[in-house]
């Protein structure tokens, strides 16, 4: 439960609260093309309907465009990261997502953004993929790795055989509450280029931002979330509303990393970046009171580390 504020960063209210996260599987593949733009249709397709588990078979999104010297193969590139709740989970969320998304794409590849070290823990990907190939895809050895060279119409997709993965950090977050629309959005935005630019982290909503905030439960029995309608501005009359007086616009921003120090570092930039804009009544974060995820971002932390620096 969010408490009032009393906390304040660059003369804005900040609650003595937390974002509560969950412990996830998570992995991370690098796509090449022969251009950038074809790399940046093969990322929007392959992260598409990739927002929340409560609907969806992974969460994911950008981690940050390569250039060709950063890549595996010389070409331009994107790193993608992936969680889901359980290993079999992510696996089929990735293999299908590669096949349907980026063996169907021109000119791309597919490399394991995470190495194999241990091989309980790896993901199949070019394991399963190779059988497109109808009998007819060779095996390739790079190094100690093993790829699957599998024949297309435009040539050869080239995809490593299996991905390692780790225990991810998913669901950390920041409400910002402004007086309106537009000073909200542009607030909100500042805060997503910030986080972007944090290494080991995705934002999984459309554009970083989530305008639609929920909390667990619903009066209807079908449905494990439903609006948070105490962050909405146009119920404050009819609900045991949260937030500050005048406030006209709320966005969300969640968080998905490959650690806890990941994920707050990206809290840590994304506040700072938010704050220098003007319209904020105030900067609070959501969580379940402790109860059903490990990992607390207490703000309280965030404004000591920001402190620090």
């Amino acid at each position: 439960m969010n408490t009032q504020p009393e906390l304040a960063w660059n003369d804005v209210p900040v609650c003595d609260t937390f974002a509560e996260a969950f412990t996830t599987v998570g992995t991370r593949i690098i796509v090449t093309a022969i251009s950038e733009s074809w790399v940046r249709i093969a990322a929007t397709e392959v992260t598409g309907y990739a927002t929340s588990v409560i609907a969806c078979d992974a969460e994911a999104g950008v981690e940050k465009f390569l250039s060709p010297e950063e890549s595996p193969d010389g070409r331009p590139g994107v790193s993608l990261m992936f969680f889901a709740f359980s290993r079999s989970a992510l696996e089929k969320a990735v293999t299908n997502r590669v096949g349907q998304c980026i063996l169907t794409c021109p000119t791309t590849a597919c490399y394991a953004g995470i190495p194999v070290t241990d091989p309980e823990k790896a993901l199949a990907l070019g394991k399963q993929l190779r059988f497109f190939g109808d009998g007819f895809q060779i095996s390739k050895k790079w190094e100690d790795r093993r790829l699957w060279r599998i024949p297309v119409m435009d040539g050869e997709f080239v995809c490593e055989d299996r991905v390692g993965s780790f225990k991810g950090v998913a669901g950390g977050n920041l409400l910002i509450c402004a007086t309106n629309q537009s000073a909200g959005l542009l607030a909100t935005e500042a805060a997503v280029t910030a986080m972007q630019a944090v290494d080991n982290v995705i934002l999984p909503f459309p554009g970083g931002i989530v305008r639609s905030g929920s909390k667990v439960g619903s009066k209807y029995s079908a449905l494990k979330a439903s609006t948070n309608d105490a962050y909405c501005p146009t119920l404050r009359a009819e609900t045991n509303s949260d937030l500050p007086e005048g406030t006209g616009c709320v966005y969300e921003i969640v968080i998905d990393g490959e650690t806890f120090d990941d994920v707050q570092q990206a809290m840590c930039d994304g506040l700072q970046a938010a704050t220098q804009l003007p319209g904020l009544l105030q900067i609070t974060a959501g969580n379940y009171g402790g109860k059903l995820g490990k990992h607390h971002f207490h703000l309280a932390e965030v404004i000591a580390e920001l402190k620090r620096r």
